[in-house]
């Protein structure tokens, strides 16, 4: 497989975002597929960031620890991923910065700063150098990246930031083909035409496609930039974006929106969705329809706010007082985001209940080349939702019993019926109950509804190789780490099969016993967690035992760290 794969890195506050969002851009408007994510720390300046760039002639959904390209705005890039460099990898330095020793088949000096003075009389500006630089190494032509995705990142900053930068990178582009002996590094380009689009704005693209207009939170990464987006974009829309004082707040606008007839939506992370839980309990009583989406990373506690993790599964599942259905939907890639968004908001309406969208940091803020979204593929489904020519006023129960245990929802308008709702168990009206008969009634009508949630389960994505003898079992962002590994597998001789959970609640009893059945030697389930958290559902709902490949770092998978861990096993077997 044709690839390049780019780190460019340095301290926060240096541009490095900017750099390698930049980059991937430009990369994409040359027809190329592209996958990027970032690694930074939780401080506005200094510490160690860095962003990772994988372009390639096929699509590609993962990241890969093989670099090409080093490029080090600081000293501490180089000493840290140097060792990551192919062979014939190419490190682009600043030699005022950079004093240790560097090894390297290519090294390329370039004061990013001083250059930067020179063309531009702003040292701040020495990042559009370092464009410049990569986009001469890629062997693409400079011109196009100038007055197009410039013009797109800087304009709001005026027409001097624009032009400023633009002779930066110029200057940065000029210096790399000054060099004797430089080797260009190059895929070429292709007509294809995709957008370049992040899990967080895919899923806020996705509320505003489902008809969502509330949304209530409270910034927390790693979905923040949901709330922003929206927050941008929702003006446009009628989409209102309100931060409130707290994430317990948050929860109970969304509740009072849903109530008044809207649909709407939260965004947080576990610490925040700890908050949350008694309003959740809130929706489940009240069967209000709730949209959560739930952005993964590792804790306790604060523990690393700006990385990755899958610790948080069984919270999702088991979290809140009492017993009332849900969903749990895990997306898979950033383009299934979009989708599995829209589905949240269907499925919360039509069943009245609560819908976690489980995700991760990794998912979230990684960039990716997709196909544009389908809106003729976005249905809008608002379930029992009894209309103007409908109502009834004198016969009308909220919580009426129903085979489905859905029942017809009202929307308190003057002139319409009256809506009672109350978080006490109550009647079919919605008043307050204490009898043993009418609570029994009243809980069963409710967990009724996990038979439709049953039927409306998205398959797990399962590709079955022909003779395989291993199967890996994923969910959520580890997709794109998981079938790349299984393709490397292949050719040492090892057949996988994959099978990625979409959505963990109803978990997919049936496809997932099916899977397991076919495989004859290993079973491995890949997790960003310390504990195993998917293995212990698939054993708890099917009864079968399977191993675990586990990272807990705060770091997402490659598909290498998958292959090493999978061979080391099949080994002791051989």
């Amino acid at each position: 497989m044709a690839e390049l794969n780019y780190l460019v890195g340095g301290e926060a506050g240096q541009g490095v975002q900017t750099v390698g969002a930049l980059l991937s851009k430009i990369m994409a408007r040359h027809g190329l597929y592209v996958f990027s994510d970032q690694d930074y720390e939780s401080r506005v300046r200094g510490g160690h960031s860095f962003f990772r760039i994988r372009i390639s002639q096929v699509p590609v959904g993962a990241i890969s620890e093989d670099l090409d390209v080093l490029i080090g705005l600081d000293q501490r890039t180089i000493e840290i991923h140097q060792s990551e460099l192919k062979k014939d990898g190419v490190i682009i330095y600043d030699p005022d910065k950079v004093k240790t020793q560097i090894t390297g088949s290519q090294l390329i000096g370039i004061p990013f700063e001083k250059i930067a003075v020179e063309a531009c009389g702003n040292k701040v500006m020495a990042n559009s150098v370092a464009i410049g630089a990569a986009v001469a190494v890629g062997g693409y032509d400079l011109q196009e990246a100038l007055t197009q995705v410039f013009n797109e990142q800087f304009a709001r900053l005026g027409v001097d930031i624009v032009e400023g930068n633009q002779k930066a990178a110029r200057a940065g582009y000029d210096q790399i083909k000054k060099q004797p002996d430089f080797i260009k590094k190059s895929l070429g380009s292709s007509s294809n035409k995709m957008m370049l689009v992040d899990g967080n704005t895919a899923a806020g693209i996705g509320a505003m496609a489902a008809g969502c207009k509330f949304v209530s939170g409270y910034p927390m990464t790693p979905t923040s930039p949901i709330l922003e987006y929206i927050a941008d974009k929702g003006r446009s829309y009628n989409v209102i974006m309100l931060q409130p004082e707290d994430e317990i707040a948050a929860i109970n606008m969304v509740i009072g929106a849903s109530y008044a007839g809207v649909r709407a939506m939260t965004a947080t992370s576990g610490g925040g969705f700890c908050l949350m839980v008694e309003g959740l309990s809130l929706a489940g009583m009240t069967e209000t329809p709730v949209v959560c989406i739930l952005g993964q990373r590792p804790g306790p506690a604060i523990g690393l706010p700006t990385r990755t993790e899958q610790g948080e599964l069984l919270f999702s599942l088991f979290s809140g007082h009492g017993e009332f259905p849900r969903a749990v939907l895990t997306p898979a890639t950033i383009e299934d985001y979009f989708y599995t968004t829209v589905k949240a908001f269907n499925l919360a309406d039509k069943y009245q209940v609560p819908v976690i969208v489980l995700t991760d940091q990794h998912l979230g803020a990684s960039l990716q080349t997709v196909n544009p979204f389908d809106l003729g593929k976005v249905m809008i489904d608002r379930g029992e939702l009894i209309s103007e020519d409908d109502r009834k006023h004198d016969e009308y129960k909220r919580y009426q019993y129903s085979e489905s245990g859905i029942s017809p929802r009202a929307i308190p308008l003057p002139g319409g019926p009256l809506v009672v709702i109350d978080s006490d168990e109550h009647n079919e009206e919605g008043h307050i109950i204490e009898d043993a008969e009418t609570r029994t009634n009243m809980m069963d009508k409710r967990l009724r509804k996990i038979r439709g949630l049953v039927k409306e389960i998205t398959p797990p994505w399962y590709s079955e190789r022909p003779g395989a003898n291993i199967l890996l079992i994923g969910w959520g962002s580890t997709f794109g780490a998981i079938s790349e590994a299984a393709d490397l597998l292949e050719k040492d001789g090892i057949h996988a099969s994959v099978l990625q959970l979409t959505q963990v609640w109803p978990f997919p009893a049936e496809q997932v016993t099916g899977a397991l059945s076919k495989n004859e030697m290993k079973t491995f389930v890949v997790e960003n967690n310390a504990t195993g958290q998917l293995a212990k559902l698939i054993r708890a709902e099917t009864g079968i035992a399977t191993e675990s490949i586990l990272k807990y770092d705060g770091r997402p998978f490659s598909p290498s760290v998958i292959v090493k861990a999978v061979e080391k096993e099949v080994k002791k077997t051989w």
